[in-house]
């Protein structure tokens, strides 16, 4: 996993409330294990119409927010099915924050164990990065996960909470199987006096 310490962009503005991982990624496109090439389908039944054209009024089709890497939402952000493809798709597209007043609690961890930091603020402050996130081009939000702060393009400045340790392992690109490769001399140790102790097994 990615080390995430910085993120500066333009932030997409998705304000609609109880926004689930199956409109997140439907589940036509769940077939694969792979993390990969999910991106194109990221919101798919949003951004596309049935002949797979793009729709202008879509936020992710318009030009200023092709490449962005923040997501400003509404409440109740990764509800529903509690698939892992959902975050896969986020970050294939490019997304590395998300922003909103509350989270699906499965669809909330499963960000952190892919990279994505998903933040979640008061509905005021909230509100304040969509009136940013809504100016396109003409405004760049500042995300540090160090110093849990947002810059606004004014320079005014939203903190943030976070896990500790979820913070830790997101600084230092740390996944459940990096966390557990970290004990790796422990483990041999253990199976080693294990395996001494009943041969048998």
């Amino acid at each position: 996993m990615e080390k995430f310490s910085k993120i500066k962009s333009v932030a997409a503005p998705l304000p609609l409330i109880n926004i689930d991982t199956d409109m997140i990624i439907p589940k036509q496109f769940l077939k694969t294990i792979k993390r990969s090439g999910l991106g194109k389908n990221l919101f798919d039944e949003m951004r596309y119409d049935e002949c797979g054209k793009e729709l202008e009024n879509f936020v992710l089709n318009k030009k200023a927010y092709r490449n962005t890497n923040i997501l400003v939402a509404g409440d109740n952000f990764g509800c529903g099915s509690s698939r892992e493809h959902a975050p896969w798709a986020l970050v294939d597209f490019g997304i590395k924050v998300v922003i909103s007043t509350s989270f699906a609690d499965i669809f909330f961890n499963n960000c952190f164990k892919n990279g994505i930091l998903p933040i979640e603020l008061e509905k005021d402050k909230r509100d304040t990065l969509m009136l940013d996130a809504e100016k396109g081009s003409n405004a760049i939000l500042m995300v540090d996960l160090f110093d849990q702060e947002i810059t606004r393009p004014d320079g005014s400045i939203i903190q943030f909470e976070v896990d500790s340790f979820r913070k830790h392992c997101l600084l230092n690109g740390l996944d459940d199987i990096e966390l557990t490769m970290k004990k790796i001399k422990k483990i041999n140790d253990f199976e080693q006096t294990y395996s001494t102790k009943m041969p048998w097994l």
